[in-house]
């Protein structure tokens, strides 16, 4: 409950500090950018932007701010940290330009169609010497309830190194679902690989650290798209822990598995609530003479809080000037998706 605890009380702090308000942007004002408009701990919403104008109209009338169909307005004005919603191939060229202005980002995940789009992120941020550019990357799993709780069992209780993780991620799609945007190679950078399984991937080496290898397949079985609907991938670290993981768009029921294997026991993750069911965390620990575990079952019902712990993360980065990994973290994650990538062309040729 320790790391739990910590978060939960530092984002109570943070939005208590009504007389310390930082003003924010949003761009894009779809489902992601309504959440964080939701959760922005205290701080001021005053600017949002969206290519569609009913949507951005709709998002300011709900917070009394202003709003445009022009990013470069709401770069241009006096924000203090700019929140990045977008398609992929706009997530990069809009946080380019908020850090040529000296605004602290909150950038959606993946943060770039590619390794090297990231790249250039990262490097523009290291030149940006005369502001302390905070870059925060949308990896809000991180702060799901169970996920906090897994860390915390890690460290707390004797259950030995974790030997490997096995992982799966999936949801069904809807009708027209390759016809939006996400199916466009050009728009997205990439298929279900990069959308749901690097949360995947950013959650394993939350647990193991770097990976050295990556292999995997990237395969389309049901849409009619030119990226791949299903990825399927083992990582193993430089200590030979591996990670076997499988990101779907053809799951017809909405599932997430993240199960996590110890010397001395298992910890299993199901659901993020809603359509994914509850957020169950079971405890399974082995006994001296082996044979049937002990068991320990946490649940984590109500509201997802993991948007407000993440914004809470930057907030605290920003008014201590504390270094965020996130901008390595993503671009590790990304260099792995096009690491499978590359080995499933490979090996199409050759079979």
């Amino acid at each position: 409950m320790m790391e739990m605890q910590n978060k939960k009380s530092q984002a109570k702090q943070l939005k208590e500090q009504q007389s310390e308000q930082l003003k924010v942007g949003i761009i894009g004002c779809g489902l992601i950018g309504k959440k964080r408009a939701k959760n922005l701990l205290g701080q001021k919403l005053v600017f949002v932007c969206d290519n569609d104008l009913e949507k951005a109209k709709q998002l300011a009338s709900e917070y009394n701010c202003k709003y445009t169909t022009d990013y470069h307005d709401l770069v241009k004005s006096e924000l203090d940290i700019v929140i990045i919603s977008t398609p992929n191939n706009m997530l990069v060229p809009v946080a380019l330009e908020a850090v040529k202005h000296d605004k602290h980002v909150l950038i959606e995940k993946p943060g770039a169609r590619n390794p090297d789009e990231m790249k250039k992120l990262i490097d523009a941020v290291d030149k940006n010497k005369n502001f302390k550019t905070k870059v925060k990357v949308g990896f809000n799993h991180r702060f799901h309830p169970a996920i906090l709780k897994a860390r915390e069992l890690i460290k707390t209780e004797n259950l030995g190194e974790i030997m490997f993780i096995r992982a799966r991620y999936g949801h069904g799609g809807r009708l027209g679902y390759d016809k939006e945007w996400r199916a466009k190679k050009e728009i997205s950078g990439g298929g279900e690989l990069l959308d749901q399984g690097c949360h995947l991937i950013d959650l394993g080496r939350l647990f193991l650290g770097d990976f050295e290898n990556a292999v995997g397949y990237a395969d389309t079985y049901f849409w009619d798209m030119k990226v791949e609907d299903n990825g399927f991938a083992l990582l193993r670290t430089k200590k030979g822990q591996t990670m076997h993981l499988h990101s779907s768009w053809t799951e017809w029921k909405n599932l997430f598995s993240f199960e996590i294997m110890l010397r001395n026991g298992k910890i299993e993750i199901t659901g993020l609530g809603g359509s994914y069911g509850i957020e169950t965390l079971v405890l399974y620990r082995m006994k001296p003479e082996m044979g049937i575990p002990d068991k320990q079952t946490f649940t984590f019902e109500g509201e997802d809080k993991s948007w407000e712990l993440e914004f809470s993360e930057l907030i605290d980065a920003i008014n201590h000037n504390k270094k965020l990994s996130d901008l390595e973290d993503a671009y590790k994650c990304l260099q792995i998706i096009y690491q499978i990538y590359a080995w499933n062309e490979k090996n199409k040729k050759t079979q």
